[in-house]
């Protein structure tokens, strides 16, 4: 039983896939995404993880930009490359083969079997492919998507970045009917990670300790330079819902904002029956945070220790 990995490929997008990979599913592609940094720039982190982490996986690139609007990216608080980091980078490896992504899902849609998708940045992936080929997107047994906001939002007061990034594209995901699981910027804030927890990754041994340490405290240090204690572990958290009993889920109704202001990305959530004529999504209620933080960080270390 596989999963199909849609990302923007940033630090906690390759601990997201680690984590897939020492579930022991398989991962039976991979389609790259705008959003950490530009497309060009998520092209070559994806060289760079292969070259890294020896990964096999089929590849694809997929959107440039976003359905509607301005590209945005994170590029402000990652730096250019998407991954910011205290010393290692990913090495610089040979461009990847091209391959497109929407003949790559819509190929892999028409397979036998679970169809699963594990999209950890904007959905415009997702969305080209429910306008071109809805009836291939109606064979996605599972989106489990890392974004939106029940409260509050991070790229903005009111937006998660995943969704303002591209939020028509979110909007279109949500029409189509598609079976969504929200894991929202609620959801992982609850799962984080801190300086102390670097050392065991740095001290695992391996070729790539180094490497995945000084990402992890790159990563860390988004937070701890504006004063926080720690840094959530988004995408990686969206991961660990294929490990049964470590997310709990509940029914709603999910909208996003879409108009040119100052909610423009902001997601919509009521899970009340009575507000609603139908839901259209299951959102992440409950995690067991310290049991999906020790789940990530094994994944992290494991590697580390190759």
């Amino acid at each position: 039983m596989g999963v199909w990995i849609d990302t923007d490929m940033g630090f906690d997008d390759i601990a997201a896939i680690l984590v897939v990979q020492s579930s022991g599913l398989a991962i039976d592609g991979v389609s790259l995404v705008f959003g950490n940094t530009t497309l060009q720039a998520v092209c070559g982190n994806a060289a760079g993880a292969v070259a890294a982490f020896g990964w096999s996986m089929p590849i694809h690139q997929g959107s440039a930009k976003p359905v509607l609007g301005a590209l945005e990216t994170a590029q402000s608080i990652l730096g250019d490359s998407g991954i910011p980091t205290v010393g290692q980078s990913l090495p610089d490896a040979p461009a990847l083969p091209k391959s497109d992504a929407f003949a790559s899902l819509c190929g892999w849609l028409e397979g036998e079997g679970e169809r699963r998708i594990l999209a950890l940045g904007p959905l415009t992936n997702i969305a080209a492919l429910c306008l071109a080929r809805p009836d291939l997107a109606a064979r996605i047994s599972d989106l489990t998507w890392m974004g939106g906001g029940l409260t509050s939002g991070n790229h903005t007061a009111s937006a998660e970045f995943n969704a303002f990034a591209d939020p028509e594209a979110l909007a279109i995901v949500l029409s189509h009917g598609l079976p969504l699981r929200m894991v929202d910027l609620d959801a992982c804030r609850k799962v984080t990670a801190s300086p102390a927890d670097v050392l065991p990754i740095r001290n695992a041994g391996g070729k790539n300790a180094g490497l995945i340490a000084d990402l992890l405290e790159g990563f860390i240090g988004i937070a701890t330079s504006r004063g926080r204690p720690a840094m959530a572990l988004y995408d990686p958290v969206a991961a660990v819902a294929f490990k049964s009993g470590l997310i709990g889920w509940r029914q709603a109704r999910i909208d996003v904002e879409l108009h040119a202001s100052l909610t423009r990305g902001r997601t919509v959530v009521e899970t009340r029956a009575d507000k609603v004529e139908t839901f259209n999504a299951h959102l992440a209620e409950t995690v067991d945070a310290e049991g999906a933080k020790a789940i990530v960080l094994e994944a992290l270390r494991r590697e580390a220790a190759r």
